[in-house]
Parts: structure tokens; sequence; C-alpha cells
């Protein structure tokens, strides 16, 4: 039985070319830095969960709510394949359960904020905006896109930010937890025009206050899909054994 399954709909990244040596700290081990086109990427992710289930069972209060999350690309090579993954600097939601039960098993770093969101669609464009307050201060990024969705390109920056399919936790410098996220391709919406209103040193550390002032490489709108993320598996340096 999957560990989690929900939907994740109406994903907004934003993505920033950064220098990879500014990630090394949070690199988890037994993985390296996943490049596109020379380029090292760190997104700024806002979506909705609908309908999810722990365990196959809907948890009272927790089965519909935003997330707003700060990741990296990372692959891990497994005998003749590379694994595709994306570890997370932080993921902000509006549940302390949620929080707690992800620090907890999958060593994730979560964070509690009051959350909203704002889905809005009128006859030519739809608006999507996600929304958390940290320190009596609203933090938001929003962006408009076209209505009508289409496929995405083969070989695309979008089909490399949005084709991760495995999560990296960091554990300690000799261990990372290691887990499967299983969805089918999805549909992506032209973007228009956007909005970040964020203090990214605030919400995510001085480490990350360079990102008040740097403009990003790209904005993207995907429509999601029914996900399911599978139970993790530890990973040990060779001195421990590999679990």
């Amino acid at each position: 039985m999957s560990f989690l399954k929900a939907e994740w709909r109406k994903l907004a990244l934003v993505n920033y070319e950064i220098e990879p040596t500014l990630l090394k700290e949070y690199l988890p081990y037994g993985t390296e830095l996943d490049l596109w086109n020379e380029k090292c990427y760190l997104s700024l992710v806002g979506f909705r969960f609908l309908n999810t289930r722990l365990l196959g069972i809907k948890v009272p209060f927790h089965v519909n709510f935003e997330e707003v999350n700060l990741r990296f690309y990372v692959k891990r090579r497994v005998q003749n394949e590379w694994r595709r993954g994306v570890v997370f600097i932080k993921e902000i939601v509006p549940k302390p359960a949620l929080t707690f039960v992800a620090n907890t098993i999958y060593k994730e770093n979560y964070e509690t904020m009051p959350m909203n969101h704002i889905w809005k669609e009128n006859r030519e464009d739809q608006t999507i905006q996600y929304s958390w307050k940290k320190n009596a201060k609203w933090h938001h990024f929003k962006l408009t896109a076209s209505k009508e969705a289409s496929k995405i390109d083969q070989g695309s920056e979008t089909e490399f930010i949005t084709e991760h399919y495995w999560g990296y936790a960091k554990v300690d410098n000799q261990k990372t937890n290691e887990y499967e996220v299983t969805h089918p391709s999805w549909l992506k919406y032209d973007v228009m025009d956007y909005s970040i209103s964020v203090d990214f040193s605030e919400v995510y550390g001085r480490n990350f206050e360079f990102l008040n002032n740097l403009k990003p490489n790209s904005v993207m709108l995907v429509e999601g899909s029914p996900i399911a993320v599978e139970n993790k598996k530890l990973l040990k340096s060779r001195q421990t054994g590999l679990v």
C-alpha cells in the first residue's frame, strides 16, 4: 500500500538558475545535482493537495490543503539507470499534523504556516495565487495563464522540471531517505504574466536572500494529476552498509 495518495493540482513553478555550489550543504548522500543544459535550477512551487489519503485513510481536516515548497533537482545512479528526483529546502503546509508526520517519518523540512489560495477563471484566462504567513507577514506569488492545456514538449525545460519521480531527504552526511512518487505526465498552460512578493530570507533563511533580487529563468503552470508517494528506503554509506 502506498504511504500517501492524493491529487496535486494547479502546480505553479517559479524557476531560478543558481550557482551549484550554493546547494552543496543540502545535497543528500548518494545523489548528485541534476542539471538541464548545464543549468542548476532552484524552484519555488505552489499547488493544492486534494482527496488526500494516508495509508488509504482520509484524515478529517487533512484532505484538501495548500503546499508551497522550495526545491532543487538531483539524480542517483542505480545499476544502469538514473533515478531523477527532488530535494526540498522547505515545505510549507497549513496543518501541524502534516508537518509532524513528514518531519518524523521522512526527515523532510516541513513548517506549518497559515495559508490560502486563489483559483479564478474568466473567459480568456485563469489566475492562480498561493499565499502563506510568516512572522505576521504575508508572502505570495501569482500568475495568469491560458485556460487551454497542452502537452509538454519532450526535451523541454518544462519536461525537465516536472519529470522527476523520486524524493530524497538528507538524514545526515551518511544517510538519505529515498522514496518514489508516481504520476502520469502532466499538461501545461501558457503563462502570460506573474508577480512574486516573497521575502526569501525571512521564509528560507539568509542563504536564500539573494533570490529577492534574482529574476526567474521561467515561470510555469501545470495541471497536475493523481499521485502516489511510496514508502521510504534508507540509503547508507558503505561504512554502515546500504539498506
